[in-house]
């Protein structure tokens, strides 16, 4: 019943931009001759309705289909309406003002105007639906850019992290982190390579990766193996699990399945030389001085995301260390668990939300439609004393683009308040 209903709204909403879209390509084709006229229209709705059936047939079978066949289709058709979303919103903006004047119209006997006079070229219909069409060039050429150029388009953000009490030893030592790998969604090798090779030219002290290293099974991160090895620091590279990475999303999987797909999980974290804290914590050490990094299992609000998060347990034995670093993947754990039970934990690094690769992220201006879903989903966060970092990702899942919300490799500097 779920489904069907789903699969209703689903086909009610871009069912309806499809329409609406539609309207405009028949003014543009108002000047074609009758049989070219047909042919447009048939490819139109015909790869239309291939779209839909297609994604919805992705939607409701999760897991079956090759990443990187789901993951062209996704970028053909989410280009396709979004691009046409923009143009409906043209045609719906005519309508709105066809529907006014004919009211208008109702309430005033007086003889109506034209709305083209003598000499006038182009209807105000005419003009909004081809302005849609012109406008829509825009999303469309951000979205092919974002395919093309914005996955493999790594930045590094640099954010200074001022604690209380940190040791003196520790002031000035660097923590990059990386986040949502998604390994099963890369191409090819080279371009993921490059970004290791950046976050490895930063040559940081202490290396966090906050989950989601697989789309849904351990094996997809086999031959990224040794690009990931590259990934090393001085003080150790500690890393957890996101939701991900527990094979929940694949279905008919048996629990037989799932503990084997953590078996292979854990020896190819061992591999790389990466640390995976599964509700444990590590101190590190200079001279006499002391920090904790303690690393939770995915906790998330809802009922949506699983909770193997034991923060009791991952705590235990840290309680008198001065600095308290934790790697929780999930952020809504921050704001629902951490800061209300654990106020002395002095910083929690996240990801999970990719900041919905899409989105506005520049000096002063920070936007994305995940923020409607999300309290905190990208950037640097402050409760009283304690913080939160929300690391937009380092791949991407499901759309292979990212528009305006470059993946991310974040270097944080500690320093003494």
């Amino acid at each position: 019943m779920r489904e069907v209903i789903v699969s209703m709204l689903f086909f009610a909403f871009f069912g309806g931009i499809d329409i609406y879209a539609f309207q405009a390509v028949r003014v543009a084709c108002q000047k074609v001759g009758k049989n070219k006229k047909k042919i447009i229209y048939a490819i139109y709705w015909s790869v239309s309705i291939f779209a839909l059936l297609g994604f919805l047939g992705f939607i409701f079978r999760i897991g079956q289909v090759p990443h990187s066949f789901r993951g062209v289709f996704s970028a053909i058709v989410l280009t396709g309406y979004l691009t046409k979303l923009f143009i409906a919103f043209f045609v719906l903006a005519d309508d709105i003002r066809r529907f006014t004047l004919w009211v208008k119209r109702k309430l005033n006997t007086s003889p109506a105007k034209s709305e083209g006079g003598k000499g006038t070229p182009i209807t105000r219909s005419q003009f909004l639906a081809k302005s849609g069409l012109l406008v829509s060039a825009i999303p469309f050429a951000s979205m092919v850019k974002g395919v093309l150029h914005g996955i493999h388009d790594y930045r590094i953000k640099r954010v200074r992290l001022s604690l209380p009490n940190l040791p003196d030893s520790f002031v000035g030592k660097t923590i990059a982190q990386i986040s949502d790998i998604h390994s099963g969604s890369f191409f090819g090798l080279d371009e993921v390579r490059k970004g290791v090779q950046m976050l490895m030219a930063e040559k940081p002290d202490v290396v966090f990766f906050t989950g989601d290293i697989v789309n849904n099974k351990a094996e997809e991160l086999d031959r990224f193996l040794e690009v990931f090895s590259e990934v090393k620091a001085p003080m150790g590279v500690y890393s957890i699990l996101g939701n991900h990475d527990y094979g929940d999303y694949v279905r008919h999987w048996t629990a037989e399945d799932r503990e084997k797909n953590m078996v292979h999980m854990v020896r190819n974290q061992q591999e790389m030389g990466w640390d995976l804290l599964r509700n444990e914590n590590r101190t590190l050490k200079i001279g006499n001085d002391e920090i904790a990094i303690i690393g939770v299992e995915n906790w998330g609000k809802g009922e949506r995301w699983p909770k193997y998060g034991d923060m009791e347990k991952a705590y235990k034995g840290v309680e008198d260390k001065p600095i308290k670093l934790l790697l929780s993947h999930d952020p809504s754990h921050w704001s629902h668990e951490v800061i209300q039970k654990f106020p002395d934990i002095n910083v929690t690094f996240s990801g999970h939300t990719h900041g919905f690769q899409f989105g506005i992220r520049a000096p002063g201006v920070q936007w994305s439609p995940v923020q409607y879903v999300y309290d905190h989903w990208a950037g640097l966060y402050q409760h009283q004393n304690q913080f939160l970092y929300v690391n937009v990702g380092f791949g991407f899942i499901g759309f292979p683009g990212r528009v305006g919300m470059p993946p991310e490799i974040t270097l944080f500097e500690l320093a003494k308040t």
